[in-house]
Formats: structure tokens, sequence, C-alpha cells
């Protein structure tokens, strides 16, 4: 039987750091469970009034965010709220393949693009990774709005 991955992600605001990655990646917010959204509804307001409908305290309704591949291909992202700090490089990171099958200065092209677009979400630019035969074909090393290293391939 094969399995699924969850990808969970530490931190202090999950709301906002889970439209980052949708706005990353194109996935989705799912609705609250039971909700028959009607066409353009927004899910994010659809929580907020699912949290209020069912009691959960003002204090506790931004403690966790999900976000699901559209296509039903990509894992699920969940956010959960912790109040420590990040304290030391990832030992797990995600690669957002946006020109893996580009190569030399159009595929370097392509990745400066993209990090432009992800800068201007909230990301910040760490390194650029030239290309060198035979190991490497290039990347961008970037970081998510809470610190997270992640890499443009």
């Amino acid at each position: 039987m094969s399995r699924t991955v969850q990808i969970t992600f530490d931190a202090h605001d999950p709301k906002a750091l889970s439209t980052f990655w949708r706005d990353v990646l194109g996935y989705v917010h799912p609705f609250p469970p039971g909700v028959e959204p009607e066409p353009g509804a927004d899910p994010l307001a659809a929580w907020d009034d699912f949290l209020e409908r069912t009691g959960v305290p003002v204090e506790q309704r931004n403690s966790a965010s999900a976000l699901e591949d559209p296509d039903g291909k990509g894992p699920r992202l969940y956010f959960q709220q912790v109040p420590e700090d990040k304290v030391a490089k990832n030992r797990v990171h995600l690669d957002v393949r946006t020109a893996s099958d580009l190569r030399g200065d159009e595929r370097m092209a392509a990745l400066e693009k993209e990090c432009d677009r992800l800068v201007d979400l909230g990301a910040t630019r760490l390194k650029r990774f030239e290309p060198d035969a035979p190991m490497s074909i290039g990347f961008i090393v970037m970081q998510d709005p809470e610190g997270n290293e992640f890499c443009l391939d």
C-alpha cells in the first residue's frame, strides 16, 4: 500500500505563511469541513466564519492553516503555529522546480525571473549557484517570510 506525504511547517503566522506558499506554488486553501462553497468563494473567509461559528477563541484562530494541490498530485502542506523562532538551518527543504527542463543561460534567466516574483511575494534571495557540470545545473537559494530555506531549481 502506498502512502501520501504532508509537509508541515512550523510558523509564527500560519495564515500568512500559507498564503505566501499558495502564491508560490499555485496551491489552494481547502474549505472547512462540511462547507459547500459558492462559486468564487474565499476559503480563508469561510474558515473565519467556520471558526467563529464553532466557538474557537479568537487567540486560537490562527493556530493552523493548510494548502492542497488543486490537481491532487502534490503533497498537502500544513502550517502549525509554534512560539519559538527558527534557530538553525533546515534539515529538509523544498525545491521549487520552475526550470528543471532548461539548461545554461536560459535556465538561469528563468530562475532569476521567478526569483524576482518570489521576492515580490516576500521571499528573500540568499545565494545563486552557477551551473557546474556535471554535478549541478545551477539553482538559487531563498528563504520564505519566516526564514525557511528553499531552492529555485
